[in-house]
C-alpha cells in the first residue's frame, strides 16, 4: 500500500479523503501543518505530498521535498500560482483538480451579492436581539442591472446562468472569448464603465495580477459593486480600501485576499490582526468577507478527494498523469504529455 503524507489538514477534507482512500488502495498520513520551508521535512519516507493553494511550495521547499524522496506534490484544488514550477520541472510531478464544484463557487458569489445588498447579514444580527427596525436595510432590485463577469470559464458560465435568472443583463470580459455561445462580450474598458456589479471568476495570472486597480477602478461606475471568489490578488487591496472610502465602490463582497495565506482557514479570533489594510476594509459597513469558503459543499469535497486520489493512483502505477502541470506546459513548450508521456 503506497503512503502519502497530507499537510494543512481541516477536519473536512479528512472525513471525505478517509472515506474514498480504500479505494485507491493509498494510506495516508495526516499533518496539520501548512506545507513550507520549514516544514517539507516532514515529508520523508513518503513519495507524494497532498497540498493545498496556501501552502508555500516554492524552490527552497521543493528542494527539501525532493531531498526527503518525494516525487510527486497533488494539489488538491484548482489554484497553483504557489508553486514554483521551474524549480518542480525534472525533479518533482505536479498535479491538480481542474474542476470539483463549478457550482459551488458560483452560488457562492451570488449568496455573498444577495447578503449585501439586501442586508441579511445584519438583519440576522438584530433580530437575534430582537430588533426589528428596518432602518439601514434599503438595497436594490437585481433585475435589470448589468453584471459584468470577468473570465468565462465554467464558473463564470455557470454564473451568467445564475444571474440571467434574476433578470441582470449580462456582459462579460474574457481575452479567449468562447465561440459559438451568446454571451455579450465586451472589453474591459467597457466592461468598467457599464456594470453595476462586477464579478470576478478569472484565474491569477502575471496578466491578471492587480486587474482590478486604481486605473480600472476609474472606470467604473460610482457605487459600483464588485465581487471576488477567485484570487485575492486580482485586485489591489489598497486601491480598493481608497475606492471605498471614496464611496466610489458601493459594496465589496471578498471570498478572497490577497495576503489570506497566513489568515484564511484558521481561528483568528484572539489575533491581533497586523494586516492593517484588511483589518480596515473588514470595518467598512459595505463589505462582507468569507474566508475562501466558496468551494466548501459535500460535492465539492467529495470530488476534490476523489481526483486527487486518482491522481495519486496514475502516478504510482506509471501512467499518464492527466491532470499534470508543468513548467514546460505552462511555457507553451511541445510537451512529452502530447505523445502520451509524462511531462518529464
Amino acid at each position: 500500500m503506497k503512503k502519502i503524507c497530507f499537510f494543512d489538514t481541516k477536519p473536512y477534507d479528512k472525513t471525505y479523503f478517509e472515506l474514498l482512500k480504500k479505494d485507491f488502495d493509498i494510506n495516508i498520513e495526516y499533518f496539520e501543518n501548512k506545507l513550507g520551508p520549514k516544514t517539507a521535512f516532514m515529508a520523508k519516507g513518503y513519495e507524494a505530498v497532498i497540498a493545498f493553494v496556501s501552502d508555500t511550495i516554492d524552490q527552497e521547499t521543493i528542494d527539501v521535498l525532493y531531498q526527503n524522496g518525494v516525487r510527486l506534490i497533488a494539489m488538491r484544488c484548482a489554484g497553483y500560482n504557489n508553486v514554483d514550477f521551474k524549480a518542480a520541472f525534472g525533479k518533482i510531478h505536479v498535479v491538480r483538480v481542474p474542476a470539483y464544484s463549478p457550482y459551488a463557487v458560483a452560488e457562492h458569489a451570488m449568496a455573498l451579492l444577495l447578503t449585501l445588498n439586501r442586508k441579511i447579514h445584519k438583519a440576522y444580527i438584530r433580530t437575534r436581539d430582537f430588533n426589528f427596525s428596518l432602518n439601514g436595510l434599503v438595497g436594490f432590485d437585481l433585475h435589470g442591472k448589468t453584471m459584468g463577469i470577468i473570465g468565462t470559464g465554467k464558473i463564470g458560465q455557470i454564473f451568467i446562468d445564475i444571474c440571467r435568472g434574476f433578470g441582470l443583463k449580462v456582459i462579460a470580459y474574457d481575452p479567449f472569448p468562447l465561440k459559438n455561445t451568446d454571451i455579450q462580450y465586451a472589453s474591459l474598458e467597457e466592461l468598467c464603465k457599464e456594470a453595476d456589479i462586477i464579478s470576478l471568476h478569472c484565474p491569477l495570472t502575471k496578466d491578471t495580477f492587480h486587474l482590478i486597480n486604481q486605473e480600472t477602478i476609474g472606470l467604473m461606475k460610482k457605487e459600483v459593486y464588485l465581487i471576488n471568489t477567485s484570487r485575492g490578488a486580482l485586485i489591489n487591496s489598497e486601491d480598493l480600501l481608497e475606492a471605498l472610502k471614496a464611496e466610489k465602490i458601493g459594496g465589496a463582497c471578498l471570498d478572497v485576499y490577497e495576503e489570506e495565506t497566513e489568515l484564511f482557514y484558521e481561528d483568528m479570533s484572539y489575533t491581533i490582526i497586523q494586516d492593517d489594510i484588511l483589518a480596515r476594509i473588514m470595518s467598512m459597513p459595505n463589505v462582507i468577507v468569507t474566508s475562501h469558503q466558496a468551494f466548501l459543499t459535500k460535492e465539492a469535497l467529495h470530488n476534490i478527494a476523489e481526483t486527487t486520489l486518482s491522481n495519486c493512483k496514475e502516478f504510482f502505477d506509471d501512467k499518464i498523469l492527466n491532470n499534470e502541470v508543468c513548467y514546460q506546459c505552462s511555457r507553451g513548450e511541445v510537451c512529452p504529455r502530447e505523445k502520451n508521456k509524462r511531462c518529464f
